[in-house]
């Protein structure tokens, strides 16, 4: 079975965007895995086709319906569908990597795009809706954070990546960040490639990795620290 993502959105056009290139797009040419992008205003009632209304108790900008998004999420996603349904949201938890492999080995996702000032909470909680967010920052909109979302999980779909190791030894699968990387031409304006890394010693080169992995994560992220898996003797 291939992994399904469908989308709901109110720019349906900005879809596959970059997911229909490279590695993404092969493979969904392919039909490793599957995109629908729906247009969320096929399921206003009125005549202009509206999505949203004014907050209750008042405030600044709009809030998006949650009897339209009920009909637009109950037509991608009924009854029996397993697949996770979520909402990308700034206040949502932040995406980690362990999470984007745990989307990945399952059957897909629904996705709704939130704009405006937000959602109804109703429909947050009557529809099961899992907010993610992708970085403590605010985008115009949930699209470019589900572009984000399911680039990461594509990847780590069977076959997508040609050597599957490459997913296993970057940043965050292990708790650190990844170590750094040096390739030909031996010499680049009077720096040189590590001795270590071309000393042929498999064992020094993945300590060296480990504690140069360690150092970065110490300077950059320490929070990481603590979770880090040990190293393997």
């Amino acid at each position: 079975m291939s992994f399904a993502a469908s989308v709901l959105t109110l720019y349906p056009e900005m879809f596959p965007g970059a997911l229909g290139l490279s590695l993404a797009g092969r493979a969904l040419e392919a039909g490793t895995w599957s995109l629908e992008a729906v247009q969320i205003r096929d399921f206003a009632t009125d005549r202009h086709r509206t999505v949203d209304d004014t907050p209750a108790g008042g405030g600044a900008g709009m809030v998006m319906r949650a009897d339209v998004l009920a009909k637009a999420i109950d037509h991608v996603s009924p009854p029996g569908d397993a697949r996770p349904r979520l909402l990308m949201s700034p206040r949502g938890k932040p995406l980690t990597q362990a999470r984007v492999r745990e989307l990945a080995a399952g059957p897909g996702a629904v996705i709704l795009c939130g704009r405006f000032e937000g959602v109804d909470q109703r429909v947050i909680d009557a529809r099961g809706l899992e907010e993610v967010s992708i970085g403590d920052f605010i985008l115009s909109g949930g699209e470019p954070a589900a572009l984000v979302l399911l680039d990461a999980v594509v990847r780590l779909l069977p076959g997508v990546m040609g050597n599957a190791v490459s997913g296993e030894e970057e940043s965050f699968e292990n708790g650190l960040l990844e170590h750094p990387h040096y390739t030909r031409p031996q010499e680049f304006e009077g720096r040189q490639i590590p001795d270590v890394l071309i000393s042929g010693n498999h064992k020094k080169i993945a300590d060296w990795r480990r504690a140069e992995a360690e150092k970065l994560t110490r300077e950059r992220r320490p929070d990481l620290l603590a979770a880090a898996q040990p190293l393997t003797k």
